[in-house]
């Protein structure tokens, strides 16, 4: 198993990245999510020029953000910049979906963009190609390999039809356990062995000190933005559906809690605007009285440092080869802390 980093990105996400492969963390996601985040391609052309050996990944890339075509541009020059280095990671859409008042992008148009963006890698499209790769402004030759992230089963077999690599975002293990049997099972019915693909454990955490409480303020500030997210997600699936994340029933009550808060945002047709503001960076003031210790215990990869090397050799043990940590957005301190706890594992 090796492993990576998330990103909220942010235009100097390159400093870092820097860090993160002096550490030796393996590869970089940066979040595709545009009305609370920088331009994910920016700042993945800035990190491409300061590193050197770290992967950089679209984590994850939504298809209605700009046309086929683009996207294969961009990822073309990215791979310029650091051939061989680049990761195609995609996905249907949440948070730069909803932040819009959007659901997400169906699954079959999304399979029809990675046609497109890999064809136009190939050369293969007979209308729309690139017309001279040969003068090398970007890079086609080095591969660009696909990573889906898929929560439920007919996003995983397509993964596994698309002979793609797999994320799955998670803060619990019994879901992440059942989900990537399921992946396995998916790729083996059509012939692909999983040893050779990259299963992706995606997550959010904090690593306590001995004796620290789960809702301190350095855990509810690193963690918390994480644990919320199923909160997030639950308050608008009559609107935009269900991306997966849910709370166990003892959790039931701060879910009614924050659906009181959720009905109190204006304006009353576009309360997503309040809902998503600061996801997965930081806490907004009135979200701190539901993010209690139990939502982050629960709902999180927040433990002691020993606690957490199990729960990733378990995971390991189980299917993953790749665990990537939100480093929380003004929190680079969590870049060492992650290290340490990797190093033991």
């Amino acid at each position: 198993m090796d492993f990576g980093i998330n990103l909220a990105t942010a235009a100097d996400s390159w400093k870092v990245v820097k860090r993160a492969e002096a550490l030796g963390y393996t590869r970089a996601w940066f979040y595709d999510t545009q009305m609370l985040n920088a331009d994910m391609f920016v700042a993945m052309g800035a990190a491409a020029v300061h590193t050197s050996k770290i992967r950089l990944a679209t984590g994850v890339l939504i298809p209605s953000n700009r046309i086929a075509p683009v996207a294969a541009s961009a990822l073309a020059s990215l791979n310029a910049l650091a051939p061989g280095r680049i990761d195609f990671g995609i996905s249907t859409g949440f948070t730069a979906r909803r932040a819009m008042g959007l659901g997400p992008v169906k699954l079959a148009d999304m399979k029809e963009y990675i046609h497109v963006v890999q064809r136009t890698f190939e050369g293969q499209r007979r209308k729309i190609r690139f017309l001279n790769p040969e003068l090398g402004v970007f890079n086609i030759k080095d591969p660009i390999p696909l990573h889906i992230s898929a929560l439920g089963p007919r996003g995983r077999q397509l993964t596994a039809q698309l002979d793609a690599g797999w994320l799955y975002a998670t803060g619990s293990m019994d879901p992440a356990k059942a989900a990537v049997a399921d992946m396995q099972a998916a790729w083996r019915a059509v012939g692909v062995d999983p040893a050779g693909r990259v299963a992706t454990a995606f997550t959010g955490g904090s690593v306590l000190k001995d004796g620290e409480a789960f809702d301190s303020p350095r855990a509810k500030a690193q963690a918390g933005p994480h644990a919320t997210i199923a909160l997030h997600n639950l308050v608008e699936v009559e609107q935009f559906g269900n991306m997966g994340r849910s709370v166990p029933p003892p959790l039931k009550p701060l879910l009614e809690r924050y659906r009181e808060i959720y009905g109190k945002y204006q304006p009353a047709d576009a309360r997503y605007l309040s809902n998503h503001r600061g996801h997965l960076m930081f806490l907004r003031p009135e979200e701190h009285e539901v993010c209690t210790a139990d939502l982050i215990r629960t709902l999180t990869f927040t433990a002691t440092r020993p606690e957490l090397q199990d729960r990733i050799r378990e995971l390991r043990a189980a299917g993953y080869n790749h665990f990537s940590i939100h480093i929380r957005h003004g929190h680079p301190e969590m870049l060492e802390e992650w290290a340490d706890v990797f190093a033991g594992v």
